[in-house]
């Protein structure tokens, strides 16, 4: 999908750029992109916008249809993508949650200050290389039996924090209290749950990765203090899924949903695009289904903090809780969930779909953990391996404007295939190492595909959330040391 995208783009301000209704039979509503200047020439360079397009002739669709700066070409959505449904006509559609069904990211905060950290960081990345499991096909060091899946399915992170993986404390500062309700574990295909019981507790490979960062910058102090976060100190990100499970589960429901979708008399610009009516049999299954695959990751995230907690014990001679090593947030990035916003002046309960977008919650909400409600929600956005990271909060305006969201990343500009080609013949450890930043993988053919090069600036990115009002920055955290697949 690599072909200039030559349709029409309407400037409406420095950081949103409208894709008016007129311009494709069926669009139901405008598209919206947010976007610098800058960034428009790059996204024009793949189908994402056309994508944002068919998005837009969804039925139910509700204000328009959304992407994110960090927008690149996906399945049926663009990766960056968010669109709400509403009513008796709204739809849900897999493609616009994508195959690894809440792939999130976790931050570990803990009181280490860099200076301590920095002459063990060799020692500790290779405790954390030897204790998480990470890679192709990779398998957890814990079995469940499908009795024990079936409970992670229904109750999440929860029913692996019952068999001591983790503190009390933790669930709360989980999105959903790392469980979404209501699952029906009937609507997992026996073929899932065999993909799934051998993967729990596992990073994965491709762009999922673990990061010990240090804390460089604070740019919003009140923010800052609630969330525990201060100059030079050492934090741990991980972002993952639910690998095999979710893959599979996304899997099953697409051709189900490929059959039904003419059957609702649905039309669609592309057959990515499957959906049905939400509250259709196969509309519920597949919610149930997803959500239930959104369980595994929060349980998956949740095992791999725990063995996290403790490789930092095993290095510094002291116990997790004495480290300071809470759970600042885990946020979901492809997932849909039904919430409630003010559409034209009422409350509306929604089906908003974020494929490779975060949730961006102002204050007050109660969605939000009581310790964070007074500033609002943590935003993880992950860069690439070799910038750094940063920590926002969730705005007013996203409630208002977004459905509550924000991006996700940097946003891949090259392919895998691209970036390995580019990379051939290079030491990417090293040049790591030359910027101070250690690496570990499974692969090196996953660090030729994930080199720096192969995505945005995820400044830029930033800055234009920021500037649209999706979320404001609170801090910037720099990789020490990195563990890929």
């Amino acid at each position: 999908m690599s072909e200039i995208w030559n349709g029409p783009f309407r400037r409406i301000d420095n950081w949103r750029w409208m894709i008016p209704r007129e311009y494709k039979k069926g669009m139901l509503t405008d598209g919206l992109i947010y976007a610098s200047e800058k960034m428009i020439a790059d996204i024009r360079k793949d189908q994402a916008p056309e994508q944002v397009a068919n998005v837009a002739c969804l039925p139910g669709i509700v204000g328009c249809s959304l992407a994110m700066p960090d927008i690149h070409w996906g399945y049926g959505f663009p990766i960056g993508g968010v669109a709400a449904t509403t009513g008796e006509e709204g739809v849900i559609s897999p493609g616009g949650v994508g195959f690894d069904i809440n792939c999130g990211v976790r931050v570990i905060k803990t009181n280490l200050m860099i200076e301590e950290v920095a002459t063990q960081k060799e020692r500790l990345l290779a405790i954390l290389f030897q204790n998480i499991p990470s890679g192709v096909g990779s398998e957890g060091k814990i079995r469940f039996s499908i009795p024990d899946l079936k409970k992670v399915m229904k109750q999440g992170a929860r029913a692996v924090l019952e068999k001591g993986f983790g503190w009390g404390e933790d669930s709360t500062f989980i999105e959903e209290n790392g469980a979404m309700e209501g699952v029906d574990s009937g609507a997992v295909s026996d073929k899932a749950i065999e993909r799934g019981k051998d993967q729990l507790g596992t990073l994965g490979s491709g762009n999922h990765f673990l990061e010990v960062e240090v804390v460089e910058r604070i740019f919003h102090p009140v923010a800052a203090r609630a969330f525990g976060l201060f100059p030079g100190q050492v934090i741990v990100m991980m972002h993952t899924g639910s690998r095999g499970f979710g893959h599979q589960i996304c899997t099953d429901h697409l051709h189900v949903m490929q059959n039904a979708t003419k059957r609702y008399g649905i039309t669609i610009p592309d057959r990515q695009l499957a959906c049905v009516p939400f509250c259709s049999s196969e509309g519920e299954h597949y919610f149930t289904a997803m959500a239930a695959a959104a369980n595994y990751a929060w349980a998956n995230r949740q095992l791999i903090t725990h063995w996290i907690r403790e490789s930092f014990e095993k290095i510094f001679q002291k116990s997790a809780h004495n480290l300071g090593m809470h759970i600042l947030y885990d946020v979901a990035h492809n997932i849909a969930k039904v919430e409630k916003y003010t559409v034209k002046g009422k409350i509306v309960q929604l089906c908003v779909h974020r494929k490779g977008a975060t949730r961006s919650l102002g204050p007050n909400r109660s969605e939000v953990p009581e310790t964070y409600r007074h500033v609002g929600q943590p935003v993880l956005i992950p860069g690439d391996m070799g910038t750094g990271s940063y920590i926002l909060v969730g705005t007013a305006q996203a409630e208002q404007e977004s459905f509550g969201s924000t991006c996700h990343g940097a946003g891949r500009v090259m392919s895998r295939s691209e970036a390995d080609r580019k990379s051939r013949g290079r030491n990417i450890v090293q040049e790591m190492r030359e910027k101070g930043i250690l690496v570990m993988a499974e692969s090196t053919a996953t660090l030729r595909e994930e080199i720096s090069e192969a995505y945005k600036d995820v400044g830029e990115v930033i800055e234009v959330v920021e500037n649209a009002g999706l979320a404001q920055r609170v801090a910037y955290a720099k990789p020490m040391a990195v563990m890929k697949g």
